[in-house]
């Protein structure tokens, strides 16, 4: 059963009766003392994370008195508004300290990972993190210093065994960081990943699938304004060729990230891949597609909520679906390849390769002309997007020369 709700006291702690069923009594806030029936008082803190609801233990009364509850709950709630999970972040916190002291290769790569994870977006963070886990399921508990050629060799053929040759670099490289790291902080002594140079099968790199070819892009299009699907959806697909976003970032995109009067998305530091703010200029078609869509999203954090829950962005999957369903197949078309489909036309298009580059938010290759080219090229920026969109009407509509590209 459950008290009234309102601000407890310690007169009403004191007086509280246990019954045969355990009684809630509520502070506010999420929190709540839970009172068994065998007098025992535990504090705990309802709370929702990522649409589902969720509990926190903090101690028991007396040795956990109602103050120390209430600061320990404000201080779960600063993490839920800093958009972290806080039982998820307490156990991680455990993990970390259980672990901080040892040598094993499981507790450093989590070390290693706890100071990546402020300068690493989310995504990545994660790849990091089940990349390890899979050279941790062989090696989490050998001392890394013991760790040889032969041992890493025989985690990565494993992994290759499964024609998974790709994954097998990437973890090579991700348990060359640790090792580093534990040499760095005088854990270690050597990388023996660094004998393993031309032992591991050549990958071969495919490109991403992207059509590309004017007849073909304006099939596309036409295929995308004919959705018939979710709404969301349907302006995702649309925005897509429009913005050539990176998919994350688009699925991701927040109304408060948007300025429609201004025409601008600023995409904050922390979901770029090189952590740095990115704007993308909108054209009118873009503005208009949005506005179409706040009417229906704009209570929402996400400009493309999940289905399921307003609380998340839609999946990673739901762009390629819908493509799918189009008729596009993965090795066909693919919500990345927006990307490839804008650069390879505005390229031959005649537009400045620079433009182009900094406004699909590429690194520059080159270390040292970095430093110094920090041009953000926003006036040519803005035009090209806007001439960019005007091309993809004309070719939606049949009103372009598929043969006509002329150089500017």
């Amino acid at each position: 059963m459950a008290a009234n709700t309102g601000k407890l006291t310690a007169v009403a702690i004191k007086n509280a009766k246990a019954g045969a069923k355990p009684v809630r009594l509520f502070d506010g806030g999420g929190l709540y003392m839970e009172l068994m029936p065998n007098g025992s008082r535990y504090w705990r803190m309802k709370y929702r994370y990522a649409g589902k609801e969720k509990r926190l233990a903090f101690g028991v009364f007396p040795e956990v008195s109602l103050a120390a509850a209430r600061q320990r709950r404000d201080e779960a709630r600063g993490v839920i508004r800093n958009g972290e999970d806080p039982s998820a972040k307490r156990q991680a916190e455990r993990r970390l300290a259980r672990l901080s002291n040892a040598t094993i290769f499981q507790a450093i790569a989590q070390e290693w990972l706890e100071k990546q994870s402020k300068k690493l977006a989310p995504v990545t963070y994660r790849k990091s993190e089940w990349l390890l886990g899979m050279a941790s399921d062989d090696l989490g508990r050998r001392p890394i210093a013991e760790i040889s050629s032969p041992e890493m060799l025989a985690v990565l053929r494993r992994i290759e065994s499964t024609g998974r040759h790709e994954t097998a670099y990437r973890v090579k490289q991700k348990a060359s960081q640790v090792f580093r790291y534990a040499i760095a902080t005088g854990r270690a002594e050597r990388d023996p990943t660094i004998d393993l140079r031309g032992a591991l099968a050549p990958v071969v790199s495919r490109p991403r699938a992207a059509l590309t070819s004017p007849n073909d892009v304006a099939g596309l299009l036409r295929a995308t304004y004919g959705y018939e699907g979710q709404p969301t959806t349907a302006a995702a697909l649309k925005l897509g060729p429009l913005l050539f976003a990176r998919p994350g970032n688009l699925r991701a995109m927040e109304w408060s990230e948007l300025n429609l009067n201004e025409a601008e998305w600023r995409i904050p530091g922390g979901k770029m891949k090189m952590r740095e703010e990115h704007v993308v200029p909108l054209a009118p078609q873009a503005v208009a597609i949005l506005r179409d869509l706040e009417p229906i999203t704009g209570r929402n954090r996400f400009v493309f909520p999940s289905i399921r829950t307003p609380d998340r962005s839609m999946s990673e999957n739901t762009i390629n679906a819908a493509l799918r369903r189009l008729g596009y197949d993965k090795d066909t078309m693919t919500g990345h390849g927006f990307r490839a489909l804008a650069s390879t036309r505005l390229n031959e298009m005649g537009w400045a390769p620079d433009v182009i580059e900094r406004q699909l938010a590429h690194a520059e290759r080159n270390k040292v002309r970095a430093v110094y080219n920090r041009a953000q090229y926003m006036a040519e920026r803005k035009k090209m997007m806007t001439a960019w969109a005007d091309y993809l009407d004309r070719l939606r509509t049949g009103h372009e020369k598929v043969v006509e590209f002329k150089k500017r």
